[in-house]
């Protein structure tokens, strides 16, 4: 079956690449914001009065930031990925109507008005465009925007933010409720299935960032940044891994990933190993639970939302006062987390009676029924190569924002293909919506496989389960130094 026709069997997994597509776009529109997020959360960890340097001058800046530029920054790039440029400034437009005429920080109203006003705009401009005289383009341009953006400002001022702040405030009630009862840490039994999903950043991006800045304007801090983001579950799972499986394959791999998970950041790394051994999702569950508890006994919270979730973020965001918490809630989540699991995995050998060269095989299995691995990337791989004789000139990795696990594993792979001396293939990482229309190859983790062929039917996917060492990985790089390198690119490296 060729990567362009193969076709969804399940219509499970349609609703999750839709909702996986819904956060992607959420994460676009947060993303490429995160350093404003970051900077805001450093004036006010060093200059609001109980800040590390109380500054009353300096101070005045978080209430403009966090009110202004930060809404308008996110309707501004949600308008921009709906109708490009126009689309951003009349996203912009129609928000400061949202913000002049709520009482609290728009954060969810710019999520829902940037992007609601470029498509306005957008369909304007389509209906506009046939019509419109050559040599008044310019004018028509400016004076539809013009006229579009000042109703919507008036409309969202008068009718829309008003509405948006009362649905607030029901969302901040029910969150706050959970948090006086204590029952805040059941928020894992959510957070973590959907994680492993790739379903975190709908949660994250979507949910926990809006609110989690809207609790830290008024207490400089806030609990919602951790409770999806905390490193030390993962770190718990890929520790218990280290030492309680026996397997050399796992061995091998998970110091590594140890390493780009805690300190990198990036937590798709353990995905994999809780889909290779699913009851593992009950240590993770536990683990998060635990340092949410945690977390809400010491009272603790950071000033912005850490991205990338790793410790590093989580110490430069963390406010004054706040570090025992902090760093006891990620302890707490790691050993909580590491002892399940390593109860789990002591139980499933004990009970197979696996011996080691078993628990590799078992691996090998369930790597290739995770992904599809070898036979899978094979079948695509002859798909895309065997039909010509010139190696692709480009390859994407994708992922859900463009950002983490595959600019890790597009930087690793060129590495590798430089290393065997192939120079031709430019090696890029992009979101699954931004993959550019003249891609070669891409390669996608297998949970998101569906989601990109919604976005790009004809687009040639090697689905892999990890980034990283994975076997479709080396077939290709193999199936590609196997293919000649065209005459101008031999040319050049002899000259």
């Amino acid at each position: 079956m060729s990567a362009s026709t193969t076709t969804t069997k399940a219509s499970g997994g349609g609703v999750r690449a839709r909702i996986q597509a819904f956060g992607g776009f959420l994460t676009a529109m947060v993303i490429p914001n995160v350093g404003a997020f970051i900077a805001w959360g450093f004036v006010t960890a060093l200059f609001i009065p109980t800040g590390w340097m109380p500054n009353e001058e300096f101070a005045q800046l978080v209430g403009p930031m966090i009110s202004y530029m930060l809404p308008l920054l996110i309707a501004f790039t949600g308008g921009r990925l709906v109708h490009g440029a126009r689309g951003g400034v009349i996203g912009a437009v129609g928000t400061i109507g949202l913000i002049v005429g709520a009482g609290i920080p728009m954060f969810l109203g710019a999520m829902i008005m940037g992007p609601l006003s470029a498509w306005l705009l957008k369909r304007v401009d389509r209906f506009l465009e046939p019509r419109m005289r050559a040599g008044l383009e310019m004018l028509v341009n400016n004076f539809s925007l013009g006229i579009l953006g000042f109703g919507l400002c008036l409309l969202s001022f008068a009718a829309i933010g008003p509405g948006i702040e009362e649905l607030n405030k029901l969302l901040l009630a029910g969150i706050n409720a959970l948090v006086a009862t204590g029952v805040l840490p059941l928020l894992a039994l959510l957070n973590e299935p959907a994680k492993v999903l790739f379903l975190n950043n709908v949660i994250d991006q979507g949910v926990y960032y809006p609110l989690g800045l809207q609790q830290a304007a008024t207490q400089g801090k806030s609990i919602f940044f951790m409770v999806a983001s905390n490193p030390g579950p993962g770190l718990g799972l890929l520790t218990a891994f280290l030492f309680f499986s026996k397997s050399k394959l796992i061995r091998r791999s998970t110091p590594s990933a140890i390493l780009i998970h805690f300190i990198g950041g990036i937590h798709e790394i353990y995905f994999p190993y809780v889909l290779m051994k699913p009851l593992t999702i009950v240590g993770m569950i536990a683990g998060a639970a635990s340092g949410i508890a945690t977390f809400s006994l010491f009272d603790v919270g950071l000033v912005a939302g850490p991205s990338p979730g790793s410790i590093v973020s989580y110490l430069l965001l963390t406010p004054r006062g706040n570090y025992l918490g902090v760093l006891t809630g990620v302890l707490v989540a790691a050993i909580v987390t590491f002892v399940v699991t390593a109860a789990i995995l002591k139980f499933d050998r004990f009970r197979s009676g696996s011996t080691l060269d078993e628990e590799d095989e078992g691996l090998e299995a369930a790597q290739k029924k995770s992904s599809s691995m070898k036979a899978e990337g094979r079948g695509h791989l002859a798909s895309a190569l065997s039909q010509t004789d010139a190696r692709p000139t480009s390859i994407v990795f994708a992922c859900d924002a463009g950002m983490g696990s595959s600019a890790m594993g597009a930087s690793v792979f060129r590495k590798r293909l430089t290393k065997a001396g192939i120079t031709d293939i430019a090696v890029t990482h992009a979101a699954i919506e931004n993959i550019p229309i003249d891609t070669g190859l891409a390669v996608i983790q297998r949970n998101l496989v569906e989601r990109a062929r919604r976005v790009h039917p004809h687009l040639t996917i090697i689905p892999i389960a990890n980034y990283l060492g994975d076997p479709a990985l080396d077939e290709l790089q193999e199936k590609l130094a196997a293919i000649p390198a065209p005459e101008a690119s031999r040319d050049s490296l002899n000259g």
